[in-house]
């Protein structure tokens, strides 16, 4: 398969974690085509490779959040480890690993005997006590099948005042996180496509999307001052971390789901990105997170990378669509 556009055919010539969302999203080929490379995820590449690494328990690295063979000094030198079950699961999600597959049904029973989360001891598909966690574990549970309506309906009971969710709650803290949000939001998405989610859960995730969209994705709402810097600077993998992509991509599945059309607050997220690309019609990995992995799937900060492109090419995609002919 080929097209008239260079990135397309790089992103084409990438793993099959990438081919098959490029087909589907940006090429719009048949779902018998786009399936057929997705059921490679489980046998070849990037996929096979992170399910080599599976332990005999179904964890990874030997524990749910923290792997077993991490001591905290390494953790405090070289930045949170990443290769535990939970943010393994959280990348086979956006790998697109297959739910009917083999490998993941193995995987979903075997995590739910066995792992354990640090904090408690609960079972892993009971949840953690963070928000940011439960919102991963909701979004990789909803997807693989799993039902676990009673931790959303423990993040529907923790969201803030201002819409929004942040894991220092516990702490004291009265104010939402863009990071927690985001996760959040993503786990109610993945619930409401699994499931339709409930009067409760939709309502909870317009009211997160609000407090998104009324900051712009970036902007603090007292003064109007971008948060962070590094909300700007597009990163991958994103694990809990938040950028404008990772919200602008979010957004775009929420509006293929829901059928609403762009939000025009979200413009000024949509020519950041868009400004970001290179002149071959790439874009580049701005910022990568310090932490043991299993393996690299982008060649570096400052190098194109396939999921980047991806993202920002799915993304504007639909913008354009969606908002031709607007006056935005």
């Amino acid at each position: 398969m080929a097209s008239k556009d260079a990135a397309i055919d790089w992103l084409l010539s990438s793993d099959a974690t990438i081919r098959w969302q490029t087909m589907r999203d940006l090429l719009n080929v048949p779902e018998s085509e786009w399936a057929a490379e997705r059921r490679k995820v489980e046998v070849e590449g990037w996929g096979a490779k992170l399910l080599s690494y599976q332990d005999e328990d179904g964890q990874w690295a030997g524990g749910s959040f923290i792997p077993r063979d991490v001591p905290w000094s390494e953790w405090k030198t070289c930045g949170q480890p990443w290769t535990a079950t939970c943010h393994t699961l959280t990348q086979f999600r956006e790998f697109g690993l297959d739910p009917s597959s083999e490998s993941a049904k193995r995987t979903v029973d075997l995590v739910g005997k066995n792992s354990r989360w640090d904090e408690g001891q609960q079972p892993y598909w009971q949840g953690e006590v963070e928000e940011c966690i439960n919102g991963r574990t909701v979004a990789d549970g909803a997807y693989f099948g799993v039902d676990i309506s009673h931790i959303v309906n423990r993040l529907l009971g923790e969201r803030l005042e201002d819409g929004g969710w942040n894991c220092e709650r516990a702490n004291g803290s009265v104010r939402s996180s863009f990071h927690t949000t985001l996760s959040v939001l993503d786990g109610l998405l993945e619930y409401e496509k699994a499931t339709g989610g409930t009067p409760e859960s939709v309502a909870a995730r317009k009211a997160g999307e609000e407090y998104l969209l009324k900051r712009h994705l970036l902007r603090r709402l007292s003064t109007g001052a971008v948060v962070d810097e590094e909300f700007l600077k597009l990163l991958h993998p994103n694990r809990w971390h938040y950028d404008i992509l990772h919200a602008l991509d979010y957004f775009r599945s929420q509006s293929l789901l829901t059928g609403e059309g762009p939000d025009p607050r979200l413009k000024e997220a949509i020519e950041l990105v868009r400004a970001k690309k290179l002149d071959d019609g790439r874009w580049p990995l701005e910022r990568e997170l310090r932490g043991k992995i299993w393996f690299p799937v982008n060649d570096g900060v400052g190098k194109p990378s396939p999921w980047i492109t991806l993202r920002a090419l799915r993304v504007l995609k639909w913008w354009d669509e969606k908002t031709a002919g607007l006056d935005l």
